[in-house]
């Protein structure tokens, strides 16, 4: 039973930097850095990084493109909301409407990269000056506020956003518990039912030992971080969200025929179009999910901020891009899971809270976020040289 180091540590690199990087600030903070309240605000306040890197993955899997609008059509999508909640308009309207923005902003664009043959840089580049000017347009040019108490809660911004603790344990949610409980549960069965149907199909499976102990971290992971949760409210909406598109998404790109063809197109174009597969479409869902993420990023980051600015989303589309290159996202296209964009945002996210924390300034954290971004890209940048 020996144990392939060099591939464990290529496979899990970037699980092994956010644990140093963790323990790091956990250390240099003095222990604030894994209080309650820190790690329930680390997902809170980068839940629009969750879900624009998910919508991101797909585009990025057609071949290293991305889409550099995100940013603006957020702040777009996002003032659209606040306006016509602004004026009295039922909430749900307001949320269906931004919803189906998204996806017309993502189609507009998708349209003109997928069968116009538009590079996606220049055309994302466009949208994001054109989006980022409708925005103002949109808003005149002032913040607008929001005072739906129901779209806060359920969108993870009003003082009672998180999921009620059923048993009323006091300082410790146990409901919160629980929900790590299962949630461990849940993926120990489906791990070895998997494990199960792949040998009775006579497919290679991974060494028990291995899935034992990678079974038992995971869990261990799981539960810590509802317990951690559970000493400070509970569990956000925000969270709820985002659980809801990482799930989706992994079951798109894992058991779809669409999240085939998005590996294919990445991995050798050519030869998939001379198959039959036609990758105009591939592209053109590629960025209408884009869209969709994005209409979902401007909700969330309205109901965390209680407003909307003309501001909002500066940067978005960055941080989206940075979570799927550091979490294994080939900048060539084809690689890539929605496993890897966790790591990839979770890194992010403790970096900005750990120095936030240390008070960095935050010119210097614009600086190590990009040196953390450059040495994932060099580090697949090798690793594909090693291949060929």
């Amino acid at each position: 039973m020996s144990i392939n180091i060099k591939a464990v540590l290529k496979k899990y690199f970037m699980v092994l930097v956010l644990i140093a990087v963790l323990l790091a600030f956990h250390v240099a903070t003095g222990g604030k850095m894994l209080l309650a309240q820190n790690i329930n605000n680390l997902i809170s306040q980068n839940a629009y990084v969750f879900v624009l890197a998910a919508g991101m993955l797909l585009c990025i899997l057609t071949g290293g493109n991305i889409d550099l609008s995100v940013g603006s059509v957020v702040c777009f999508i996002g003032g659209i909301g606040a306006v016509m909640m602004d004026k009295s308009l039922p909430a749900l309207f307001a949320v269906i409407v931004m919803l189906i923005g998204g996806i017309l902003v993502g189609a507009w664009q998708g349209y003109w990269i997928a069968y116009i043959k538009v590079p996606p840089f220049i055309a994302t580049l466009a949208g994001m000056y054109a989006f980022r000017g409708l925005s103002n347009v949109v808003l005149q040019g002032f913040t607008v506020g929001i005072r739906n108490t129901g779209f806060l809660n359920v969108f993870g911004g009003g003082a009672d956003c998180y999921i009620p603790d059923l048993f009323g344990g006091g300082d410790l949610n146990i409901t919160c518990v629980l929900a790590g409980i299962v949630l461990a549960a849940i993926y120990v069965i489906s791990v070895f039912r998997a494990r199960i149907s792949a040998k009775s199909r006579g497919y290679e499976v991974e060494p028990l030992y291995s899935a034992l102990v990678k079974t038992v971290i995971i869990c261990a992971a799981v539960v810590w971080f509802f317990f951690k949760l559970a000493q400070y409210k509970g569990i956000p909406t925000s969270l709820i969200w985002i659980g809801i598109v990482l799930l989706t998404y992994a079951y798109i790109t894992t058991n779809t025929t669409m999240g085939r063809y998005l590996y294919a197109v990445g991995g050798n174009e050519k030869a998939t179009t001379l198959s039959g597969i036609d990758s105009r479409k591939v592209y053109f869902f590629a960025y209408v999910n884009m869209g969709l993420m994005a209409g979902l990023g401007g909700i969330l980051t309205i109901a965390r901020a209680t407003q909307a600015q003309p501001t909002f989303g500066q940067g978005y589309e960055m941080d989206a891009i940075a979570a799927c290159f550091i979490g294994g996202a080939s900048a060539y296209g084809g690689e890539g899971n929605i496993f890897g964009i966790v790591i990839g945002a979770l890194l992010m996210g403790v970096i900005n809270m750990g120095m936030s924390i240390m008070g960095t300034d935050a010119n210097y954290q614009k600086v190590i976020k990009g040196l953390v971004v450059l040495g994932a890209i060099i580090f697949d940048v090798l690793s594909n040289k090693k291949k060929n």
